[in-house]
């Protein structure tokens, strides 16, 4: 084998340039990549190159094509397996700059990066399927931009993209530092500020949660625990006197279906508890409706607590006892009115109160699969919620993030929901009955118990789900409850992050948000994925997913250019009236500075030497402006209780400026005028802000008040 010779097939009609060869070194067709090049003999082992052969005309093509992307700063690189968007960067005359180290074939296991979802697997053989030629002229015009700058990148993960180091003009997907709401750890840290934010308690929308590395939030959840089993037993005796036990009913029907499974409820031969159960559960809620209303500010740190820690165990024990095997309480019946009475009023304080059910189940989740103690959640399980034929349900939504600072916030128009593959019951804790990950329920095969109804691949559409709602006559709500809920909970969660995001202005972001809908088809975030999956895993997502890929270029990239563009299934649903203006770092500008920033600069002055004009190369030469000065005129107050408390309590301050015509004395030669728009925006500059304190201060008096000192 010989330089210059390169096997392979269809020479024949096909014309071959010499600078294409130099090009394309490193690139073969398609049908030889697999064929290894052998060795020559001897020790030297060499390997020969065989490019793509492309014609005349194409050739031509591909070179347009890449001038056009080149001048118009049309250059993208994608890393992952997105044959959706590359399709569509394409169509608008992108051209794409493979990015380094990237492999045919992902790893399902790494690419993987929607926590608790599925994985992008299904998604690779969607690109095997490509035209050799195409694909030929694909590779060709990556490797005519690989020494370009890329202006749009789409990556899985946040890391692969360090977004600091990009230019204004460089677009990613991904925003620096989202992890305050994208994982379970911040997300229950910021919702905890809503208050800051908007008049809403998050409460309302999201289910109790505590981190178990706090010890004070530790302790939290032990009291909340202990004060919904206490609860509990107050709707179970409601519910046993009505004869309207869903506790009951539903564990026949998993005694019946469990087929051995799970073990039944075991028969005592005691079958009484103690009344003392209701009374010690109504006291604790009563004490809880009080401290509520400070009713109990009088009480002292040294008064014992009501239910001392060793009944609490005994209570506790009781409480399983009566709920989970079956056993009955000591004249119960006496008792229902005032059960009904504090339920009452529990719920005028709890919302989460008809979502708990009488189970007292809890879930424990790690913060992105970490084994940290301090990284650990304890949420509050939702018992009762909205069931499609007895079976659990839960909803994947997407949202997009164009600006953080103003927010902006697009909400897509359609949804998906993901159905459990076993019927409903708190009688198992078994993850199929719980779970509706894909990734999850794909591993089990659907119950034969299961309402025929129900779909095979687990997946409904929003429109499915609306037809259901509209066989109950509540169609209506989707559009009145279910979509604005899941708005407002968006938004309000975005809102307490927005100080934790870093708001780069040619970023974007998409989202997919996990809700639960209650019996009253209010929504419950659970969590906020970043990069939710876009894996074509049912029929549902194979509609959906390349749907809202396209319609997220279309707002990203079409609306730029044209803000009347159509954004496809995506609504603009929140955008904050002003931007928010934030401090400057200390570290990057001096609080108090000596001189002035000046209004111009004269003529740099030239001297014969060479090595004087190197040393005052990077020197300015300013005129001897006056420096402003800037008198504070403060009057502090002492508190003589607050002597031993580091605090100083200042009344009114009153910041006196000179007049604004004598901040610059000396005015600009007429040889050099300064323009009125220069000289206006150096004026407003050079003027104190709060964000902005420029200024020098060469003095501060501060002295306490007359009338104060002569009272003291």
């Amino acid at each position: 084998m010989t330089h210059g010779h390169f096997p392979g097939k269809g020479l024949t009609g096909d014309l071959v340039f010499p600078r294409l060869l130099s090009l394309l070194a490193g690139v073969r067709s398609r049908g030889d990549r697999d064929n290894p090049a052998f060795p020559l003999d001897g020790k030297v082992r060499c390997n020969y190159i065989n490019p793509p052969l492309i014609s005349g005309d194409r050739w031509r093509t591909a070179k347009t094509l890449v001038d056009r992307a080149i001048k118009e700063k049309k250059v993208f690189s994608v890393k992952g397996p997105y044959p959706v968007i590359r399709a569509g960067l394409r169509a608008r005359g992108w051209v794409e700059r493979r990015m380094p180290h990237q492999s045919r074939r992902l790893d399902p296991e790494t690419d993987a990066t929607d926590e608790g979802d599925s994985s992008d697997y299904d998604d690779l053989g969607e690109e095997a399927e490509k035209d050799d030629e195409a694909e030929d002229l694909y590779d060709l015009m990556s490797r005519l931009v690989r020494n370009e700058t890329t202006y749009f990148y789409w990556t899985t993960k946040r890391d692969s993209i360090d977004c600091r180091a990009l230019r204004k003009d460089q677009m990613t997907n991904h925003y620096a530092k989202s992890a305050s709401f994208t994982t379970k750890v911040g997300l229950c840290l910021n919702l905890r500020n809503l208050q800051w934010f908007d008049a809403a308690d998050p409460d309302t929308f999201f289910p109790r949660c505590y981190r178990l590395g706090a010890p004070d939030e530790k302790q939290a959840f032990i009291d909340d625990f202990k004060r919904t089993a206490c609860i509990s037993i107050l709707l179970y005796v409601v519910e046993k006197y009505e004869g309207v036990s869903e506790w009951e009913s539903t564990g026949k029907i998993h005694s019946a279906t469990s087929h051995g499974l799970n073990r039944s409820r075991k028969q005592q031969s005691n079958p009484k508890i103690a009344a003392s159960l209701i009374d010690t559960a109504l006291r604790v809620c009563l004490e809880y409706l009080n401290s509520l209303e400070h009713s109990d500010i009088d009480i002292s740190l040294e008064t014992s607590p009501s239910v001392p820690e060793h009944d609490w165990k005994m209570f506790l024990q009781n409480y399983h006892s009566v709920v989970h095997n079956g056993l009955m309480i000591e004249g119960c019946e006496d008792s229902v009115q005032r059960c009904k009475s504090i339920l009452e009023q529990m719920r005028q304080v709890c919302p989460q109160m008809e979502n708990d059910g009488i189970c007292n189940i809890w879930i424990i989740k790690p913060d992105q699969c970490t084994l940290t103690d301090s990284k650990w959640v304890v949420q509050k399980y939702i018992e009762r919620p909205l069931l499609i034929h007895g079976t659990k349900f839960d909803v994947r939504q997407w949202f997009l993030v164009t600006d953080w600072n103003p927010l902006t916030v697009w909400f897509y128009r359609e949804c998906y929901l993901r159905f459990s593959t076993q019927p409903y019951s708190t009688h198992t804790l078994d993850s199929s009955v719980h779970l509706c990950n894909n990734s999850i329920q794909k591993h089990f095969q659907p119950s034969l118990d299961r309402n025929p109804s129900l779909p095979a691949e687990c997946m409904w559409s929003c429109s499915q789900f609306r037809s259901w709602l509209a066989a109950s006559g509540r169609d209506a709500l989707w559009e009145r409850v279910v979509v604005p809920g899941m708005q407002k909970a968006i938004i309000q969660t975005l809102l307490t992050a927005q100080d934790t995001v870093e708001p780069r202005k040619a970023s974007f972001e998409l989202y997919g948000a996990d809700f639960m809908i209650g019996r009253d088809l209010c929504p419950w975030l659970l969590e906020i994925n970043a990069s939710p999956t876009m894996a074509r895993s049912t029929g549902v997502t194979a509609r959906l997913c390349p749907a809202v890929q396209e319609d997220t270029l279309r707002v990203v990239l079409d609306r730029r250019g044209d803000r009347y563009a159509d954004t496809g299934g995506f609504q603009l649903i929140f955008k904050q009236g002003t931007t928010i203006r934030r401090p400057r770092s200390i570290a990057c500008r001096a609080l108090f500075q000596s001189l002035p920033e000046p209004l111009y600069k004269t003529t740099r002055q030239k001297s014969s030497s060479a090595k004087e004009n190197h040393l005052m190369r990077d020197k300015k030469d300013w005129l001897p402006f006056a420096p402003r000065k800037v008198s504070l005129d403060t009057s502090l107050m002492f508190h003589a209780k607050l002597r031993n408390r580091n605090r100083l309590v200042l009344p009114s301050t009153c910041c006196v400026l000179p007049n604004p015509e004598n901040l610059h004395p000396l005015k600009p030669p007429p040889s050099q005028p300064v323009p009125d728009s220069l000289h206006s925006f150096r004026t407003r500059r050079n003027l104190p802000s709060l964000y902005r304190p420029k200024p020098s201060v060469d003095a501060i008096g501060i002295k306490p008040s007359q009338s104060l000192s002569s009272s003291h």
